[in-house]
């Protein structure tokens, strides 16, 4: 059956796709307002009808679940426009500006889903770095530490932290208090976010991370060592725990390394 949902998607064509969902800019309310992201988590033929339904319906409440908790403790997420379980559609706030991998300089490091959401239209034109974004490494991050460090402080677990799932967003399309930087560093994609208090489910968050700087940025170590430098002044007290736990997700990832 033909719902709105579907109409609409049917009148529009793809920004690009991704294993789990189609992606779409639209405007909801006319070109006179801000555009509108929409994933769609498409039907997958492999799957029982009734367990692909019950799985696609989960996953788009759970994630906007997820944003919204977010954006209720103070982390930057893209907000919510429209949620729709029973097409498998999420409709985001749209964010201009770049990933923070884009503006770093990328290495081996996969495109992710949402990087190319975020940047189909821009991803053919240089830029001039962070410069253009009037922001040092430095300060990229420590908001970087700060916004994960607020998304833990919730208890919410990314899962997916890489530099491609966060993005720069220029002044002219930043709303902050007098406090907040001009230019924001915006996290997306909360595909595989979870609610968890544990320790340790922080510290793999954050060796996640670490793997991908690894991975995707040369000499990437300091750079990393800032953004910790970050997220600890912001946890404040549960700082020590997180961080000694991180050690030793660090030292299992090592023996798993030359076990191979």
């Amino acid at each position: 059956m033909t719902t709105p949902t579907l109409s609409l998607l049917e009148s529009l064509v793809p920004i690009s796709q991704g294993a789990e969902a189609k992606v779409y800019q639209c405007y909801l309310h006319g070109r006179s307002h801000p555009p509108v992201l929409l994933k769609h988590r498409f039907t997958k033929q492999y799957r029982h009808p009734t367990l692909d339904n019950s799985l696609t319906k989960g996953r788009v409440a759970g994630e906007a679940r997820m944003l919204l908790k977010c954006h209720r403790s103070g982390v930057r997420v893209p907000g919510v426009r429209m949620v729709d379980t029973e097409c498998g559609v999420l409709g985001l706030e749209w964010i201009e500006g770049r990933s923070v991998r884009s503006l770093l300089g990328a290495g081996e490091e996969g495109e992710s889903e949402d990087e190319a959401e975020f940047e189909a239209t821009d991803e053919d034109n240089p830029g001039d770095g962070l410069a253009s974004f009037g922001l040092t490494i430095d300060e990229v991050m420590g908001q970087m530490g700060v916004q994960i460090a607020r998304m833990h402080m919730a208890d919410v677990i990314h899962g997916d932290l890489t530099t491609s799932n966060m993005m720069i967003r220029p002044p002219a399309h930043s709303s902050t208090s007098p406090n907040e930087p001009a230019t924001e560093l915006v996290l997306i994609d909360f595909g595989l976010s979870f609610v968890s208090n544990l320790v340790e489910d922080k510290a793999v968050d954050l060796y996640v991370l670490e793997r991908a700087f690894a991975s995707t940025h040369p000499d990437s170590e300091p750079l990393f060592d800032a953004v910790l430098k970050s997220y600890g002044k912001q946890s404040g007290k549960v700082w020590g725990p997180i961080y000694k736990r991180l050690e030793s997700v660090r030292l299992r990832g090592r023996k798993r390394s030359m076990v191979g």
